[in-house]
């Protein structure tokens, strides 16, 4: 762990620091699964590290009928799309089956404009008995995070691995539950927000996340046989 008052210089600066933690996998074709947009620099360097694929993972909330903020649950990209629903909300609120099918369709097909807007028609890489590494630039509350982590290990990769370069102790600890291994460079205490631990923290721009994912698949593509 780095002192509380160090932060990273950018996203690829927090990248290079979770390397080291990962290099064990780099035998054993990895997958490496962002969460956009500020977790693909991230992803970037630990994929470019380990010769490994980069993907994303797209999560989007499932919310309550005519409080769209109020989250029942959450639908998630993959080879094979799952929801996460947190079904004691569901019952609490008698929300109707045919309202939970209808808004995951919907946000599976945002889901998809989404992947089309960056991956060109690319389809997500199936997990299944691969190591799955989910990166982002950082955790607060989690909850995303969460539901990614659920869905994937639905998908059953053979082994699920988050890794973060910065989040609060207690979250991590709660996430250790939905993962075969958490990493996590920097648990600062107290924990205001993750930019706080970022000398640049600008948005990654959707250009950016473009021409990543370009560079990896290049890489990707020489090292098939």
């Amino acid at each position: 762990m780095h002192p509380d008052d160090l932060s990273f210089r950018d996203r690829q600066d927090a990248g290079r620091q979770l390397v080291p933690h990962l290099l064990a996998h780099a035998e054993q074709s990895p997958v490496v699964l962002a969460l956009p947009r500020g977790g693909v620099p991230v992803a970037f360097e630990v994929a470019k590290a380990l010769r490994a694929p980069l993907d994303l993972i797209f999560v989007r909330k499932i919310g309550a009928p005519d409080h769209a903020e109020f989250g029942l649950g959450a639908v998630v990209d993959g080879a094979h799309p799952q929801v996460v629903l947190n079904e004691e909300t569901v019952d609490r609120l008698h929300v109707p089956p045919r309202y939970i099918r209808e808004e995951t369709e919907r946000q599976l097909r945002e889901i998809e404009r989404r992947r089309e807007h960056y991956l060109v028609g690319r389809p997500p890489i199936d997990v299944a008995g691969r190591v799955a590494i989910v990166v982002d630039d950082g955790i607060a509350t989690g909850g995303t995070v969460q539901a990614a982590l659920k869905s994937l290990s639905r998908a059953r990769p053979a082994r699920l691995i988050l890794a973060v370069p910065v989040a609060p102790a207690d979250t991590i600890d709660r996430l250790r539950t939905e993962a075969d291994d958490v990493i996590c460079v920097m648990t600062p205490e107290p924990f205001y927000a993750v930019g706080e631990h970022y000398d640049d923290f600008r948005q990654t721009s959707d250009r950016e996340v473009t021409t990543l994912l370009d560079e990896a698949q290049r890489w990707t593509r020489e090292s098939s046989p």
